[in-house]
């Protein structure tokens, strides 16, 4: 079997270097610049979570857009939102009539997206937990021990292309497995990341300076109680286990937790507002949810995205 890679960056980096260690036939879809960076460095695993078998130096197959011609069993989507569209048009000559597309872009709004690209029997729903991030030198920063993939198909049924996939992704150095409620999971990461992006990024600051201030420890529950209204009003009521966990994050003293979103800020790239924050914000509107607080954080980094524009 073979899978292609779409992105070799923090997570697409990680989860494709630990399959080509297991010994599966990885290829991956990168950039030139990306791709003369592994080509004189390989792809290396670093960092204080990272294993004696994850740092095992990774010498990639590359290939770049336009030069696809083979079809691949299992694609792993993970790239920014922003570029989604320029990502189907150069993976799309790999999707064979029995491939799984598996996505892990944050938000939901991607799924109906690949879905109307590719079909519905083709798109995988699919949930990472790993904290990662690429260093100046390109390589992949574990910043702590773990890492796990979910996959499942929207519908609940077990396909072929979701078998297929769960066969290739388990048993490759990190916890592998299939739900049959997959977007109740992906819902559940989508409250944790907005909840925790809205406020780190709004903020400015990581978990513990901002319960440090006071009335700092109240906004992340307030935040997560906007978030977990709009998901029981689609349907999806948040867990208490989600609820309580979630809390604790955006609660504890001291913590250094950020988010993707405060991360980009903080290194003057564009902010993923529109498909974190944004998109949650509208889904409220849909039903009657009122968020404030989202609407708030969701203008902040528009303005911020704004700046980065260059002036006409």
């Amino acid at each position: 079997m073979t899978v292609l890679v779409v992105g070799a960056g923090a997570t697409g980096g990680y989860f494709g270097a630990r399959l080509a260690q297991a010994g599966r036939d990885v290829t991956f879809l990168v950039r030139p610049s990306r791709a003369r960076q592994l080509r004189q460095r390989g792809l290396r695993i670093v960092g204080p979570g990272a294993d004696a078998d994850a740092k095992r130096p990774v010498s990639p197959k590359l290939v770049l857009a336009g030069e696809l011609t083979d079809r691949a069993d299992v694609i792993l989507l993970s790239v920014k939102a922003a570029a989604l569209e320029q990502a189907m048009a150069d993976f799309a000559p790999a999707v064979g009539s029995r491939t799984a597309v598996v996505p892990f872009l944050n938000g939901m709004a991607h799924m109906a997206v690949l879905s109307k690209r590719f079909g519905a029997s083709a798109v995988l729903g699919g949930v990472v937990r790993i904290a990662t991030q690429v260093n100046d030198d390109g390589d992949i920063v574990q910043l702590s021990p773990g890492a796990d993939l979910v996959i499942g198909a929207p519908d609940g049924t077990r396909s072929h292309e979701l078998e297929t996939a769960a066969t290739e992704l388990g048993g490759a150095g990190f916890d592998a497995s299939v739900s049959d409620e997959i977007i109740a999971q992906m819902c559940q990461k989508r409250v944790f990341i907005a909840t925790t992006g809205a406020l780190t990024s709004l903020m400015r600051g990581t978990v513990g300076e901002i319960v440090a201030v006071p009335g700092g420890s109240d906004l992340g529950p307030a935040i997560l109680a906007e978030a977990c209204a709009v998901a029981a009003a689609a349907g999806y009521p948040m867990p208490a286990g989600v609820i309580a966990s979630t809390t604790q994050t955006v609660t504890q003293a001291g913590s250094e937790v950020t988010s993707s979103l405060s991360r980009d800020v903080a290194d003057g790239r564009p902010a993923e507002v529109e498909e974190v924050l944004a998109d949650l914000a509208r889904r409220g509107r849909d039903h009657g949810v009122k968020t404030p607080l989202f609407d708030l954080a969701t203008m902040q980094l528009r303005v911020y995205n704004n700046s980065l524009r260059p002036a006409r």
